[in-house]
């Protein structure tokens, strides 16, 4: 997103127990009360990437060397789809030819929609190597901030503007129904409803809808990088490849200087601290400092980034009850800024672009669904996760499935949950068109 997640709490005090067995949760949550039995699940926290831009013509690159996007005025998060504008009719020959627009870079759009597959599964299954693997939340937040430094081009008040307006009604037409649902169960909020109208905290809720709201650390985390990104960018400016590596430098501090409290404020600033380098990160890719940089020096350090998180994540086990990234901010924020910092740079240095993916017509409809309704998923795919669980035991009523399908099966599961996803796709992605001030479609 750039969008876009994407949780569980971190190693201070905040994750839940440490039973993987069904769903997964990702980092970023405070503790609430132990959720219901029914359905069961370990835990981005994973979201989504949440925040994208105008899918329309959107430029990723450098400013060195990238032609600027056409529609730039639309550019924002999370992402839409648009067709390219037509092209123009043939001029005379004496007439100069127009030049190409700026198009979609697939290779970022192929990471999104990636980290968005892998935030399900691990969702899904808990796997917690799933974060080393792919650390779909670090991607996310480098993705919106390199789109979050070419909207910065225009004035900042008018770019936080919109990127609100893209974000918020999908958020509250979500929201509308999981508050419901929970007051229905015998929730009754207090003041504290105001962060389900501007999620600059995390929301409130009860037990029974924790498995749907605690998701909503990701969108907090990016409303406030949003917020603070024209005083970043200012600062980054000023020193680059400084600004760059001493943005690890809070969550060093948090983690063994000062201990963030664990309430609202303390969790949104872990989160802050966690995933900071990340989107400094793509300010760096979009003003094109790391493609200035030497290559033995960018992978020397990115290894040895990733080597610091995955020794702490593993040497810390006793304290979390597991290795899973996303309850160690600290072996979290290390192993992404490694993680990430290659794939940027090799996209940086080596101009991969995937534009091959247009000759494969299915995936790359996939990967421009999934960019265009990259909040949509994110925000109801747990939805539809919890859903699949009372829809498969329905199934068992039915002999011929319950002798064909494997309904016992995580996989199985998965597989509906996915069907649910595209039903909600379907359903309540016109909600990001309607936020973009564009004509509602089903699909993009």
């Amino acid at each position: 997103m750039s969008w876009g997640t994407d949780q569980q709490g971190y190693g201070q005090n905040r994750g839940y127990d440490n039973d993987y067995s069904n769903y997964g949760y990702e980092y970023g949550q405070q503790l609430y009360p132990a959720q219901q039995a029914y359905p069961p699940e370990p835990y981005p926290q994973q979201y989504v990437d949440h925040g994208q831009v105008d899918y329309g013509q959107v430029d990723y690159g450098q400013q060195e060397y990238v032609t600027p996007a056409v529609n730039d005025t639309k550019e924002t998060e999370p992402p839409e789809t648009a067709h390219p504008e037509s092209a123009p009719e043939i001029a005379p020959e004496s007439a100069p030819k127009a030049k190409k627009p700026a198009g979609r870079d697939r290779y970022f759009d192929t990471l999104r929609a990636v980290a968005l597959v892998r935030v399900v599964t691990y969702h899904t299954f808990g796997w917690a190597w799933a974060g080393m693997v792919f650390p779909s939340m670090g991607i996310m937040f480098a993705l919106a901030g390199t789109l979050m430094a070419k909207s910065l081009e225009r004035p900042a008040l008018k770019v936080i503007r919109s990127r609100v307006r893209r974000l918020l009604p999908p958020f509250w037409f979500w929201g509308f129904f999981v508050v419901v649902a929970m007051m229905v169960h015998d929730w009754m909020p207090g003041w504290q409803i105001v962060f389900w109208v501007v999620p600059l905290g995390d929301p409130p809720g009860n037990a029974w809808g924790e498995q749907a709201w605690e998701i909503l650390w990701y969108l907090r985390t990016y409303l406030w990088f949003v917020l603070l990104s024209p005083v970043l960018l200012r600062t980054f400016r000023l020193a680059p490849v400084a600004v760059l590596l001493l943005s690890l430098a809070p969550i060093v501090v948090f983690h063994y200087l000062w201990e963030p409290p664990d309430n609202r404020f303390g969790n949104g600033l872990t989160d802050l601290a966690t995933f900071l380098f990340c989107w400094v990160l793509g300010f760096a890719h979009r003003e094109g400092v790391l493609q200035r940089l030497k290559p033995a020096l960018v992978v020397l350090l990115s290894l040895a980034a990733i080597g610091f998180g995955g020794w702490y994540a593993f040497s810390h086990q006793a304290e979390t009850g597991s290795y899973d990234l996303d309850d160690i901010p600290l072996a979290q924020a290390f192993w992404s800024a490694g993680f990430v910092t290659l794939l940027m740079y090799a996209k940086a240095h080596f101009e991969i672009d995937f534009a091959g993916l247009t000759r494969h017509k299915r995936l790359d409809r996939i990967v421009t669904i999934f960019n265009a309704r990259a909040v949509t998923l994110y925000l109801w795919h747990e939805i539809a996760l919890i859903l699949a669980v009372p829809l498969i035991d329905q199934f068992w009523n039915v002999p011929a499935f319950e002798k064909y399908l494997p309904l016992e099966s995580q996989w199985f599961m998965f597989g509906v949950g996915w069907v649910l996803i595209a039903v909600f796709i379907l359903l309540c992605g016109w909600v990001e068109d309607v936020a973009a001030k564009k004509k509602p479609k089903l699909l993009p």
